[in-house]
């Protein structure tokens, strides 16, 4: 190699280990990680544990909590950031699969405006009935309650999180698989709808299991079946809903991106700590109490995943006939 291709092959070499991501470290630069929800849920709280657990590889990482819209406010200022490695932030199941089929005008492409780094985490959603009412209704399993809507029709109803949440998609596909009827009463939000069902003014919910837990161990929320395709160990006894109905699965899902353009040497380096982050078995204690499953994938995984659940959600969407303006 003769001097001038030397100094070129070395310059390219600086070029990738000096990227924005590498110098901000050595400034002392923190990196951002955008939460498109309010703090305290279980996002929020999965977010913050993997912050601490990076510090030693990444140095220090602040959360930033941009909630509304159904996370669109906050996915827009990740897509809107500049592509340096100093902003990443979260994507979820209603910011890159839902939202772009709900919502009749977008602010960011979820498609072309990021660049994954890696899944975090796998959440089951579960069916829930009131304890009591459960009790009074005699409804002690899935097929009691499919049982109980046929012979007593336009009876039941479900609340939700809002038109086009999770668990309004999820009670719209259970309702057309079982072939009956519930109404659906939106609330503002997965925590005013769970205290609806808490206190009887809905008959059921689909909720996410990290947010139902407390109230299903404490015996004040009855677990007809979970949502994903193979039973939880968090819910021994619990059945999968595609026990009844074959292929039935709809989990809720979150992970990490950066604005799109960041340089793939950056991409690696947050997905090297990330990865170890979450495969660390402190990691998968705290996700266990949230009863989250830690999920570990390359960029390429991540970014192939989202796109099949963008796919699968437009039906999902559809069927459900949600719409925000």
């Amino acid at each position: 190699m003769n001097r001038r291709n030397l100094l070129i092959a070395s310059a390219a070499v600086t070029a990738a280990f000096s990227t924005p991501l590498a110098l901000s470290q050595d400034a002392g630069q923190p990196i951002r990680l955008i939460v498109p929800y309010a703090p305290g849920g279980p996002i929020d709280v999965t977010a913050r544990a993997l912050a601490e657990r990076v510090r030693d590889s990444l140095g220090t990482v602040i959360i930033d909590n941009k909630g509304g819209a159904g996370g669109n406010i906050g996915a827009d200022a990740i897509a809107k950031a500049s592509p340096d490695g100093l902003t990443i932030g979260i994507a979820a199941t209603a910011t890159h699969a839902v939202n772009p089929w709900l919502y009749t005008r977008m602010p960011f492409d979820a498609g072309k405006d990021f660049t994954a780094i890696t899944q975090m985490v796998r959440v089951p959603n579960v069916l829930v009935m009131n304890a009591a009412k459960a009790e009074q209704l005699k409804i002690h399993t899935l097929a009691d309650l499919i049982a109980y809507a046929k012979a007593n029709p336009a009876k039941l109803n479900y609340g939700s999180g809002g038109n086009g949440s999770a668990g309004h998609l999820a009670g719209e596909m259970f309702k057309q698989r079982a072939n009956i009827f519930a109404l659906h009463i939106p609330y503002r939000g997965a925590n005013p709808a769970q205290l609806a069902l808490l206190a009887g003014e809905v008959d059921f919910n689909i909720d996410n299991l990290a947010a139902a837990a407390p109230n299903i161990r404490s015996g004040k929320l009855k677990a007809l079946a979970v949502t994903s395709l193979e039973a939880s160990s968090a819910l021994p006894g619990v059945p999968p809903m595609a026990n009844t109905f074959k292929g039935f699965s709809i989990d809720t899902w979150w992970g990490l991106v950066a604005p799109k353009g960041t340089p793939k040497p950056v991409i690696d380096k947050l997905n090297k700590a990330f990865v170890a982050a979450l495969q660390a078995p402190e990691t998968k204690t705290r996700f266990g109490a949230l009863l989250a499953e830690p999920v570990a994938t390359t960029p390429q995984q991540f970014e192939s995943f989202m796109a099949n659940e963008r796919a699968r959600y437009q039906e999902v969407v559809k069927l459900s006939g949600a719409k925000v303006d």
